[in-house]
């Protein structure tokens, strides 16, 4: 019989000491978080959930490392993140983003860049299924696109025209704040990605990542759940989902989201189709 372990990240705060006074007050990533891990747990996985002050890259690496040496292949890992999304140049150019741009995972200490997650799937034994979900902004895809949003479609997606409105209501980290913190933590970024190489490492990943958005576009907070993961446990209903394998599941859900916020399904490797075919959250 398989196993299904799951990790599930959600920080309606990041600590202001190490963001330069900044706190990135959220409202429902925790909400997020725990939502997903009782799907998770309800469809049978173990789950383990990082709330707050507990969303360090310390906690966060060593759960998926310790994941990594119990799972074997057939056997699934499933990872959520919802808090604020950020980017950093890619300066030393480690793995020819077209951009020059990394992802990153606010996390509550530092930003995670893209290339340490996919580093971290990457000790996962070949056949592990990987899946991910990513209630952030800018969260297409590995590879990222700093985009400005159209006057209409702030208007549209957040109420509002003034871009410092959108900084509440969505869960992107400051572009002022993102520049700040990299100015000072320049040598810190450039040492990790020089570190990473070809993203960290030599093995290909297969994962399939579902995403809160496209590459250019921004997620939206709510007062209970993100836009994204409150879609995506409607159009699950309980388990009630009946439409097929992933894209079915990834398809609804668009379905239902704003024009101006479309999940992105995102590819990695060869997850192989009998996976993608599954019903969600098979274990």
């Amino acid at each position: 019989m398989a196993t299904g372990l799951s990790l599930h990240v959600g920080l309606n705060k990041v600590d202001p000491a190490k963001y330069g006074g900044w706190d990135g007050e959220l409202v429902a990533c925790e909400n997020d978080a725990n939502d997903m891990a009782r799907l998770a747990r309800e469809a049978g996985f173990d789950d383990t959930t990082l709330l707050t002050p507990d969303g360090t890259v310390e906690n966060v690496t060593a759960e998926l490392r310790k994941a990594a040496k119990r799972l074997r292949s057939g056997d699934i890992l499933l990872f959520s993140y919802s808090g604020h999304g950020g980017q950093v140049p890619n300066a030393v150019g480690s793995d020819h983003e077209p951009d020059e741009f990394d992802e990153t995972l606010v996390l509550y200490d530092r930003e995670f860049l893209d290339d340490e997650l996919y580093r971290e799937f990457g000790r996962f034994a070949e056949g592990v299924r990987i899946l991910a979900f990513l209630d952030s902004c800018h969260s297409g895809s590995g590879i990222e696109v700093r985009e400005i949003l159209s006057q209409e479609a702030m208007q549209e997606q957040f109420q509002t025209r003034d871009p410092n409105q959108i900084e509440n209501t969505s869960r992107l980290m400051p572009v002022a704040k993102q520049y700040e913190i990299y100015q000072r933590d320049k040598e810190f970024f450039q040492d990790i990605q020089r570190g990473l190489g070809g993203n960290g490492s030599e093995a290909e990943v297969s994962a399939l990542l579902i995403s809160g958005c496209q590459d250019n576009q921004l997620s939206s907070d709510g007062p209970v759940n993100g836009k994204f993961t409150g879609t995506l446990l409607e159009v699950w209903d309980g388990g009630a989902f009946r439409g097929g394998g992933y894209r079915a599941f990834h398809r609804d859900i668009l379905r239902n989201m704003p024009a101006t916020q479309s999940p992105n399904f995102y590819v990695t490797g060869r997850p192989g189709n009998g996976f993608l075919q599954q019903r969600p959250f098979t274990v």
